[in-house]
């Protein structure tokens, strides 16, 4: 049916696909603009489909060429390119990799060469206030943001925008409901305590080593709590990514002087190992953990909501840390100059920015982000800071970058998307073959909601058919 809304032609195509389980059928609505822009709704029950995106493809979709079958793989290519590295989750990762670059060089710079003696529990108290005190600002706007006041009916006519709520309120709803990130800051809190433990039993090139497995424990919680499934592809490039890593940091577990053995004076090499790995598995487990939280939240908080929440409830651990190291060589938040509180406000727009990565992208992106840190830090460290930089450091620094567009523009589909795809068809009977409906879980950052792929060949032809003749 072709109608006139408008001034613009419009056609309104429906289609019913059969379901193979039940006598019902999914009522599929497309209306195509004639300035090929497509929109789509579709009417079905909750167990049959979850939702269905990119449903445009179907309608601007040109008659398939068969002979040119090359052509479809670099669009798809490029279509995960540019799905997963949007403007905005570019432009988080990009800041956060040099958020963690600069913390790191002027933290070297004030304790190497100023020789500052503040205690890093306190830099970090401060930092989690700043966190607080930003968060509470961020909440405030959001609040007179999203209500109009009475006297100005719908904001227009010269009324002022008011909270919806006090902000007082509001923060006390905050604190009685932030027991999820109650649990992320006591995961820190413990992750510290196994850092110190492990280094009292091994030696910083140990430590360091261990440590760089953090990243495929983020990847194996991923699959295990939120269900993603990567492509070998993308698990061969976290492995290079973690040895080019450890290469890169060969300088610090390499250096005879310092590592002649690999337990130190007085230390117990099994519970310095234990440790380390325990807070590796920590580190995976409270980034999936934090990511779980802000995407499936069920209360709906917003992003500075759940800072709040965490920076809260951090500040209690880092308090006992200071208490319990007695203020650390300087006293009581002895030793501070202004370099320490700039570090300090680095430390929260880290924290800041660790959040926003997750939410515009996932716990992987994030931790390749501090990875490619990792390698800027020792370039700036070599030019600045007068640091070492040896030709295996430079050959490892371009692994690393080889390794992270390895997963952030790989295509390859998953395991089980090349199981069904090669022993699908095969398995399924004749029935069934006619409507297949599969869902695929998303990638991290390839789309923020679940795909739905519609298979019907005759329904398809029809499409195409009355696209070319609009």
């Amino acid at each position: 049916m072709i109608r006139r809304i408008g001034g613009d032609t419009k056609a309104s195509i429906s289609l019913g696909i059969p379901n193979s389980s039940s006598n019902n059928s999914l009522g599929h609505n497309i209306i195509i603009n004639n300035n090929n822009n497509a929109s789509s709704s579709l009417r079905s029950s909750p167990k049959h489909i979850k939702s269905i995106n990119n449903i445009e493809e179907i309608i601007k979709e040109e008659p398939k060429d068969h002979s040119n079958t090359g052509m479809s793989s670099i669009q798809r290519t490029w279509s995960t390119m540019t799905g997963y590295m949007n403007i905005t989750r570019l432009v988080v990762l990009v800041v956060l990799c040099l958020q963690n670059s600069l913390f790191t060089i002027l933290r070297r710079y004030s304790q190497g060469v100023l020789k500052e003696t503040y205690s890093k529990h306190e830099l970090l108290l401060v930092a989690e206030i700043i966190k607080i005190v930003y968060s509470s600002w961020m909440i405030q706007q959001n609040l007179v943001a999203s209500s109009p006041s009475e006297e100005g009916g719908n904001g227009e006519g010269g009324g002022s925008l008011v909270p919806r709520k006090k902000l007082s309120d509001h923060l006390m709803y905050l604190v009685s409901t932030s027991r999820k990130m109650l649990v992320l800051a006591m995961i820190y809190g413990a992750m510290n305590i196994l850092s110190f433990v492990s280094i009292r039993n091994i030696s910083a090139g140990m430590f360091t080593i261990f440590a760089q497995t953090k990243i495929l424990t983020t990847a194996t919680f991923s699959t295990i709590m939120l269900r993603r499934q990567y492509s070998w592809t993308k698990w061969r490039a976290l492995i290079a990514l973690m040895m080019g890593v450890l290469l890169f940091s060969e300088p610090i577990w390499g250096d005879k002087s310092k590592n002649n053995t690999s337990v130190l004076t007085d230390g117990n090499a099994f519970i310095g190992t234990v440790a380390v790995m325990i807070e590796v598995s920590l580190s995976g487990f409270a980034s999936i953990y934090f990511e779980k939280v802000i995407k499936t939240d069920p209360l709906q908080l917003g992003i500075w909501e759940r800072n709040f929440q965490l920076a809260l409830g951090s500040m209690p651990v880092y308090i006992l840390f200071i208490v319990g190291d007695g203020g650390g060589t300087a006293g009581f938040f002895g030793g501070w100059s202004a370099m320490t509180f700039l570090l300090s406000s680095l430390g929260a727009a880290g924290g800041l920015l660790v959040a926003l990565s997750i939410k515009y992208g996932d716990s992987i992106l994030k931790t390749l982000a501090t990875t490619g840190a990792i390698v800027l830090t020792g370039l700036l460290d070599y030019l600045f800071l007068g640091g070492p930089l040896t030709s295996s450091m430079v050959i490892a620094g371009v692994q690393v970058i080889i390794a992270i567009c390895n997963y952030t523009f790989d295509a390859s589909p998953t395991p089980a998307q090349s199981d069904a795809n090669n022993g699908g068809s095969s398995s399924m009977s004749p029935s069934k073959s006619k409507s297949n409906l599969s869902t695929t879980i998303p990638s991290s950052g390839a789309d923020d909601h679940t795909e739905a792929n519609i298979n019907d060949n005759n329904n398809n032809d029809e499409i195409e058919s009355l696209v070319r003749r609009l």
